[in-house]
């Protein structure tokens, strides 16, 4: 259970500064913010544009994709157990590199991340609406207003405070394992009682490509599935005895939706074939019909639902309390740092962040960009800091540390950095949404540094306290 904790007075009496934000999260809970956030659109949205890629070997980019996240979370946890800080790929890079603005960049793909996320899971969220409620939405402007208003709902949850905020994340943790557990049910019934052709999974279908292209184009896009991990490095300074409690946590956490990943997609393409599968916004309905006709599949899409909105949930949630700490520490303006004074909640921050995704919903739209775009950014930032374990190790603490074998970060950046490059035939589209939304952090760091140095303002924060004071718990 969350615990529940005083987030601070409304205000310092002595200084009239914005109230503090503290925060506790244990090991369960930890446990639970890593699986709910890896959990969810990834898998429910683009399995079927994952099948598109390579046909009935479905699960190989999934597999592919949890490999090069495991390897990168062993670079995580080295630094986060070095560094129990909340600030994540941002202190890690500043440590490593000591340049303010990559360090700012680094935070701001971040956070940009999140937002892209979130608003794939709106998408995919609305889409599932309209079969829950046997509505042609189509997927025009009606679909459309359905996903601005469910991430209109997610910033009234994240308002309203952390302890909603969590509490309605255990929920929907279970429920969206819940559906995934029932796919896999689903496949196993059908491969005891003969249902299903289950020789699809070795039968590649890769078009023009060759099968190692086709492998490669699909896993940038089952990459999507694997992020989240790394959002639990913004908790760990919440964690007690982070360097004992976070690499077990993690490392289980990933095993777990990995092999949940891998058995969801063998079930799907046995059940449902490849050209079916690659149709629409909702491929695990489509595998629910086939294998399961008599299951309530507007049951099934309500639970699909619940499973996006967590992953909404989340990354904005993270969002919104990187956009705060940034504007703490002075590298954004200073408004989107105030604190509700009842609700003690960023509340500049999240509209700021909401914005950013009704403008993605309203003139992106399209889930196989934007969940791609996602992994894109993270991919950048993945690199970075596969490079940055290797930089800090000349950094030596006093407390006992995780340590990875050399070779792991070195392959991490390799791969990571080799994903997010135009030679795997990424959409080029992915690289415009990323690069507008970086370009509207650096106008945002142009304006507020030069109102810094007109306002007689100097240094630019520690970037140790980036994502630290934001309303999570």
């Amino acid at each position: 259970m969350a615990e529940r904790v005083d987030l601070g007075k409304d205000r310092d009496k002595d200084t009239g500064s914005e109230p503090s934000l503290k925060r506790v999260m244990g090991p369960g809970l930890l446990l639970l913010f890593i699986v709910g956030d890896i959990l969810g659109t990834g898998i429910y949205a683009l399995t079927g544009q994952v099948a598109a890629e390579v046909g009935g070997v479905v699960w190989l980019p999934f597999l592919v994709a949890f490999l090069v996240a495991l390897v990168t979370a062993f670079s995580y946890l080295e630094l986060v157990t070095k560094y129990p800080k909340a600030a994540g790929a941002a202190l890690y890079t500043h440590k490593a590199f000591g340049i303010h603005f990559v360090t700012f960049i680094v935070a701001f793909t971040v956070m940009s991340s999140g937002i892209t996320s979130a608003s794939t899971a709106a998408k995919a969220f609305a889409a599932n609406f309209a079969e829950a409620f046997d509505l042609d939405l189509g997927e025009g402007l009606a679909v459309t207003l359905v996903a601005l208003a469910f991430m209109a709902l997610v910033a009234i949850v994240n308002f309203r405070g952390v302890g909603e905020s969590v509490k309605t994340n255990v929920v929907l943790t279970v429920v969206e394992l819940t559906g995934l557990l029932i796919i896999i049910t689903i496949g196993l019934y059908a491969l005891g009682v003969g249902d299903g052709d289950f020789s699809r999974v070795t039968q590649a279908d890769t078009g023009d490509r060759s099968l190692l292209g086709g492998v490669i184009v699909a896993t940038t896009i089952a990459f999507f599935a694997m992020v989240g991990f790394e959002d639990s490095v913004n908790m760990a300074e919440e964690c007690k005895r982070p360097s004992a409690i976070f690499p077990k946590v993690l490392l289980f956490g990933l095993f777990a939706t990995g092999a949940i990943y891998v058995l969801v997609s063998i079930s799907a393409i046995a059940l449902v074939p490849a050209t079916d599968l690659q149709e629409g916004d909702t491929p695990l309905l489509k595998v629910v019909e086939a294998g399961a006709p008599g299951f309530p599949i507007g049951i099934f899409a309500f639970i699909t639902m619940m499973a996006v909105a967590n992953s909404a949930l989340i990354n904005m949630l993270m969002a919104s309390r990187l956009v705060y700490g940034m504007s703490r520490e002075g590298v954004l303006p200073s408004p989107l740092g105030r604190v509700h004074a009842s609700r003690r909640t960023p509340y500049i921050a999240i509209l700021f962040t909401t914005a950013l995704a009704f403008g993605l919903i309203t003139f992106v739209g399209e889930i196989p960009l934007l969940g791609p775009t996602t992994a894109l950014l993270l991919l950048f930032v993945f690199t970075v800091v596969n490079v940055a374990v290797l930089v800090l190790r000349r950094d030596t603490v006093e407390h006992k540390h995780f340590r990875t074998p050399t070779f792991l970060p070195v392959i991490g950046a390799l791969t990571c950095g080799f994903l997010a490059t135009p030679l795997t035939g990424r959409d080029n589209q992915q690289y415009v949404i990323a690069g507008v939304l970086l370009a509207i952090g650096v106008v945002f760091w142009a304006i507020t540094v030069f109102v810094n140095r007109q306002t007689g303002v100097t240094g630019e924060g520690d970037p140790a306290n980036l994502a630290g004071g934001g309303p999570v718990n």
